[in-house]
Formats: structure tokens, C-alpha cells, sequence
């Protein structure tokens, strides 16, 4: 039984990092920091309404998205 919950735990946690980056495309900036390591707070669509959300918080910095994607025409 602990096997088969173990299993299940890990193919739930590779089906939402395989997610990740298609969610990732949609925003043009991302911020980062110790709370949000890598991409994972990719939903911003200005750099100002990324540093108006991490001013205050210790750490925090906003990128460009690397994975973002045009929508296209």
C-alpha cells in the first residue's frame, strides 16, 4: 500500500512540473526569489505590475520570461 500512494505522489508531482512551462509562456515577466525559486510566479503581463507585486518583499526580482510566446496573429 505505501508503495502504490509513493508511486502515486510521484507521478502527480512529474504531471505538474511537465505543466509548468506551458503555463510559463502565457505571462511576459516572472518573478523570483526564496519563495518563488526558477519560473514559478510567471504571471505577469508588465515589469511594473511585477515589481509593484515583489516591492516589499525581501529577495523578490523580476525577469523577462525566457518562455514566453507571442500570441500569434
Amino acid at each position: 500500500m505505501r508503495v502504490i500512494v509513493l508511486a502515486l505522489l510521484a507521478a502527480g508531482s512529474l504531471a505538474v512540473l511537465g505543466a509548468a512551462p506551458a503555463e510559463a509562456a502565457r505571462a511576459r515577466y516572472c518573478m523570483q526569489g526564496p519563495t518563488s525559486p526558477g519560473l514559478s510566479n510567471c504571471t505577469f503581463a508588465s515589469m511594473a505590475q511585477c515589481r509593484a507585486t515583489a516591492s516589499g518583499r525581501r529577495g523578490m526580482r523580476c525577469i523577462a520570461n525566457p518562455f514566453y510566446m507571442r500570441p500569434a496573429r
